[in-house]
C-alpha cells in the first residue's frame, strides 16, 4: 500500500504505457478491427505529450494558457515543412506555383535538412514564448490579463497563417504528406507504423520522467510557491519572472514536439490547430485528469479524446460536443481534482466517512 501511495501515479503511467505498446501487436494478432485505432492513439500520444507541458504552466506554475495551440502548430508546421520537401524533392509546392512564387522562399530553404528540422522544431516555439513571456513576466502580467493576451496572440498568429497563403497554403494547410519513416497507409507498410508508434511513445515517456523529475525538486516546489503565493516568493528573493519564463518556454517546447508528432500521424497540418478553440480543449484536457499531477494531463488527454472518438459518430454526432462541455462542467464545479483528485482525496474520504471513521483518526493512525 506504501508503494501505491508513493509510486501510484508513475503505476498507473506505466500502466497506460504498457497498453499502449500492446497495441500493435494486438493488431498483428488481428484482435484489433485496422490500422485506424493505432493513428488515432498515435495522435492521443501527442496530446497527451501537450498536456503535460500545459500541466507545468497550469497544474503547477498557476499560468493559464488559453494559446498553446500556436506552439503546437508551430512544431507541426516545422515538421511538415520538412516531409512535404522529401515529397517534391526539395523543390516548389502546387500551392506556392498557384500563389504565384516560383522559387522555394527562404523560410522554407532550412527545412531540406533533417536535423535542421528537429532543432526549429524546438527553438521556434522557444523562441516565440520567450519574447512573449519575458516581457509579459516581466510587467507582471497574470491571471486573467495573461489568458486574454495568450487568446490574442494566437488569434493573431492564426490571421497570419492565413494571410500568407503562398506560404502556408492558408486554410488549407499543408496536406497530404507521409511520415519521416515514409508511408504508413496499407498493410504493405504496417511495419513503418509500428516504428512511428513506438518513437512517439518512447517521446512520451521522456517528457513524462522529465516533468517528474522537475516538480520533484527544488524547482517544482518554486512553482507551486509561485502559483500559491506569488508577491512572498518575489519577496523571498526569488526572481519569479525568470521561473515563469523558463516553464513557459518549456512547456511551449512541449507542444512543438507534441505538434511534430502529430502531424506524422495525421497526415497534415493547419491553422485550425493554432485556433483559440483547440487551446482550450487542450485545457479541458488537464482539468479533468487533474491539474498539478502530471499523470491528470495525460489520463485526461486519453480519456477525452477517447470519448470524442467514439461519440463524435453515430446518434451522438449532433451533442457529443455538448457531452463532453458538460463533464468539464461538472469536474470543475464538483470535482476540481479531476480523475486524479477523486481517486486520490473524494474515494477515500468517502470510504472513511462509510466506514464511520473520522478523518482526524484516520490521519493519526497513517502517522
Amino acid at each position: 500500500m506504501k508503494l501505491l501511495k508513493k509510486q501510484g501515479d508513475n503505476i498507473c503511467f506505466a500502466v497506460i504505457v504498457i497498453i499502449l505498446a500492446l497495441m500493435p501487436v494486438f493488431l498483428k494478432a488481428g484482435l484489433l478491427s485496422g490500422s485506424s485505432t493505432v493513428l488515432f492513439l498515435g495522435k492521443c500520444i501527442s496530446f497527451a505529450i501537450v498536456a503535460i507541458g500545459l500541466d507545468l504552466i497550469w497544474g503547477y506554475t498557476g499560468i493559464l494558457s488559453l494559446g498553446h495551440g500556436l506552439y503546437f502548430a508551430l512544431g507541426g508546421y516545422a515538421m511538415a515543412m520538412y516531409l512535404k520537401l522529401q515529397e517534391t524533392g526539395g523543390k516548389i509546392t502546387d500551392f506556392m506555383h498557384v500563389g504565384g512564387l516560383e522559387e522555394l522562399p527562404l523560410i522554407w530553404k532550412p527545412f531540406n535538412s533533417f536535423p535542421l528540422t528537429l532543432i526549429l522544431i524546438v527553438l521556434v516555439p522557444a523562441l516565440a514564448a520567450y519574447i512573449i513571456g519575458y516581457f509579459i513576466f516581466k510587467n507582471r502580467v497574470k491571471g486573467v490579463y495573461f489568458s486574454i493576451i495568450s487568446q490574442a496572440l494566437t488569434w493573431a498568429a492564426y490571421s497570419i497563417f492565413i494571410a500568407l497563403s503562398p506560404y502556408t497554403n492558408g486554410n488549407v494547410g499543408i496536406t497530404e504528406i507521409k511520415t519521416i519513416f515514409g508511408s504508413i497507409k496499407g498493410e504493405a507498410h504496417q511495419a513503418e507504423m509500428f516504428k512511428l508508434f513506438y518513437l512517439a511513445l518512447i517521446i512520451l515517456v521522456l517528457i513524462y520522467a522529465l516533468a517528474k523529475f522537475l516538480v520533484s525538486r527544488k524547482f517544482g516546489k518554486l512553482l507551486i510557491a509561485i502559483r500559491d503565493g506569488e508577491n512572498r516568493t518575489y519577496f523571498s528573493g526569488y526572481k519569479v519572472s525568470a521561473y515563469k519564463t523558463f516553464i513557459y518556454v518549456l512547456s511551449a517546447v512541449i507542444a512543438g514536439i507534441a505538434g511534430a508528432v502529430f502531424v506524422n500521424f495525421n497526415g497534415s497540418i493547419t491553422p485550425s490547430q493554432m485556433t483559440i478553440s483547440y487551446s482550450i480543449t487542450m485545457v479541458i484536457w488537464v482539468a479533468v485528469g487533474g491539474r498539478g499531477t502530471i499523470i491528470g494531463a495525460v489520463i485526461g488527454a486519453f480519456l477525452i479524446n477517447l470519448c470524442e472518438y467514439n461519440l463524435s459518430s453515430g446518434s451522438m454526432v449532433e451533442i457529443w460536443q455538448y457531452i463532453i462541455g458538460a463533464v468539464f462542467c461538472v469536474v470543475i464545479i464538483f470535482f476540481k481534482g479531476g480523475i486524479v483528485g477523486i481517486v486520490k482525496e473524494q474515494l477515500p474520504a468517502l470510504i472513511r466517512k462509510i466506514k464511520g471513521k473520522p478523518a482526524e483518526t484516520a490521519a493519526k493512525e497513517v502517522s
